[in-house]
């Protein structure tokens, strides 16, 4: 069984491409060092080509500084609000607003927004929930009117067969039934970080609410009281994910797991979708659930141009029209009274579950799940130390691992942190695979250990050649040698192309003759070759994060919401 999820995020969010378009076939005989260095010379060849048709067409858009212009809407938005934008291009004919969407997960754009990085850059924001933003001190002065769009509830789906093996098919079922199911392993499931995503954010809240009989608002007495049951919940979870959407493309693929937890939207276009082997049975917890409300919220320092359009926007998404179309098409139901929720809603009544209402709580119950309550982590970074990394690009790896050891104490970065439990393992590389040094955390004071992740990462030094294949493969060797079943994954950073040692098709034999597979996430960086990375990336059901933009750092820490 894999230990995490697949999907290419890029850029800033995980909204990227589907990973893997194979390599061009090579002409038979030709050095490596020929062959890398003609990819360069047309890597360069259509660079300088994509700048001059930005300059032609009046400059290139990036994900830092959307577009902007006097129709033009530009939204910090969350991942599943992918799904919309077929719709949202409509937008422009229908009444003159062109959206602009750029992707940030939950907390990274609580960071954005609470902190006054949003203000200038966007216009609204528009992510399932504000709850965790609202907890955030001066959060609320931020924003301006929110506008509901859709709702859906965040529910247990389990294959068909599963269900009626438990006798959960038709019959009213609480968390308290799930947890105790759980807890005797008889069913398995699926979760996106509650550090990463809001789905998982949402289950976490709803489930400790609810085994906590919590009457009101979360507090940390009740997250207490609540542990030892969370931890039974959360032994049967199997497959960790940072995206609602990639979550339910893993489950797609892996076949192995018996449920996820998820949006009810998710979980129904699983069903529509024709990928299933069987489909999956809703279950509508009577305890009650959280529910996503997705708020098209303005913010305050949009400009009046600004606020007229957002007004328009949303005006035009409540119209009974829109409304019947989003239902259709996302599986979200209705927001306005004039437009019913069609039969594949189901007659359950949801009862809303209460949450926190002080960030301290929610804060604490994250932290509570990632370092007691969920499997821990085993981690293997297979870092390029290469002669290519000289300088900034070296700095910029020292940087990205001290980050994960407690040096970026943003919202998100607290908790992207190595976590308590987990086990850390590095393989510096060059032109051979260096020496595995694995740092394992305690279950309480990490402190020692960190500063000790530290002290190795500051004393990182770049030279030699890049042997990609032979240290990926040491990497996986490490795992054969020591079975877990803690959530194991494999990132792999590199600046360049292999130029030493073992070759692509090599590394995939090898990988098929493996009796137990785990995903390998890949960070494209500098020079790296970007097709050979997908590559990897597919085979391994992993994932491929772009840095060469952006931020080193930043693309090691989204990588943490799948492990």
């Amino acid at each position: 069984m894999r230990g995490s999820m697949p999907g290419v995020p890029s850029g800033s969010g995980p909204a990227g491409s589907t990973p893997g378009a194979p390599l061009d076939s090579r002409p038979a005989g030709s050095a490596p060092g020929v062959r890398a260095g003609a990819r360069r010379v047309r890597r360069a060849l259509v660079v300088l080509t994509l700048l001059v048709a930005s300059a032609a067409c009046g400059g290139a858009e990036t994900p830092a500084t959307p577009a902007d212009g006097p129709d033009v809407l530009r939204v910090l938005a969350g991942s599943e609000i992918g799904d919309l934008e077929p719709l949202l291009k409509r937008a422009q004919d229908a009444v003159g607003v062109r959206v602009t969407l750029s992707y940030a997960g939950t907390l990274d754009g609580a960071d954005q927004v609470a902190s006054g990085g949003a203000d200038g850059r966007y216009d609204a924001t528009w992510f399932s929930s504000n709850r965790y933003l609202s907890l955030i001190d001066g959060a609320a002065a931020r924003l301006s009117t929110q506008t509901k769009a859709m709702v859906s509830p965040v529910l247990l789906g389990l294959k068909a067969s599963k269900a009626r093996e438990l006798g959960w098919d038709g019959k009213t079922v609480t968390w308290n039934d799930i947890a105790s199911a759980a807890s005797a392993r008889k069913f398995t499931f699926g979760m996106t970080s509650p550090a990463a995503s809001n789905s998982g954010f949402s289950a976490l809240v709803g489930v400790t609410a609810a085994l906590s009989d919590a009457g009101e608002a979360l507090d940390s007495a009740q997250i207490d009281a609540a542990t030892p049951r969370l931890k039974e919940f959360f032994s049967a979870q199997t497959l960790t994910s940072g995206s609602s959407g990639w979550l339910a493309d893993a489950y797609a693929k892996e076949g192995a797991v018996d449920g996820l937890v998820n949006y009810e939207s998710v979980l129904l276009g699983l069903n529509a979708s024709g990928r299933l082997s069987e489909p999956l049975t809703l279950i509508y917890p009577g305890d009650g659930v959280v529910t996503a409300d997705y708020p098209l919220t303005l913010l305050s320092s949009a400009t009046p141009e600004k606020k007229e359009l957002y007004g328009k926007l949303a005006a035009w998404l409540r119209t009974p029209e829109i409304q019947r179309e989003i239902m259709t098409t996302t599986h979200r139901r209705p927001i306005v009274p004039e437009v019913r929720p069609d039969p594949r809603f189901g007659t359950a009544s949801l009862v809303e579950l209460p949450f926190p209402n002080r960030r301290s709580a929610a804060d604490e119950l994250i932290g509570v799940y990632l370092n007691q309550v969920r499997r821990p982590s085993r981690t293997l970074f297979v870092l390029d130390t290469s002669g290519s990394m000289e300088g900034e690009r070296i700095d910029a790896l020292r940087q990205a691992l001290t980050a994960l050891s407690g040096a970026d104490t943003s919202i998100s970065g607290s908790f992207s942190r190595f976590r308590d439990r987990e086990t850390v393992t590095m393989i510096p590389f060059n032109a051979v695979p260096g020496t595995p040094q694995t740092f394992a955390l305690p279950d309480r004071n990490p402190e020692p250990v960190l500063q000790r992740i530290r002290s190795y990462s500051e004393a990182l030094q770049a030279n030699g050649g890049t042997a990609i294949f032979d240290s990926l493969r040491a990497a996986y060797e490490e795992v054969r040698s020591s079975p877990s079943e803690d959530f194991t994954s494999i990132v792999l950073m590199t600046d360049g192309e292999n130029t030493d040692g073992s070759s692509y098709d090599d590394f995939a034999s090898y990988y098929a003759s493996l009796p137990v597979k785990f995903r390998t996430f890949v960070v494209l960086f500098g020079d790296s070759d970007v097709d050979e990375m997908k590559r990897i990336a597919q085979l391994t059901g992993g994932a491929a994060f772009d840095a060469r933009q952006g931020s080193l750092a930043t693309a090691f820490k989204e990588i943490r919401g799948y492990q």
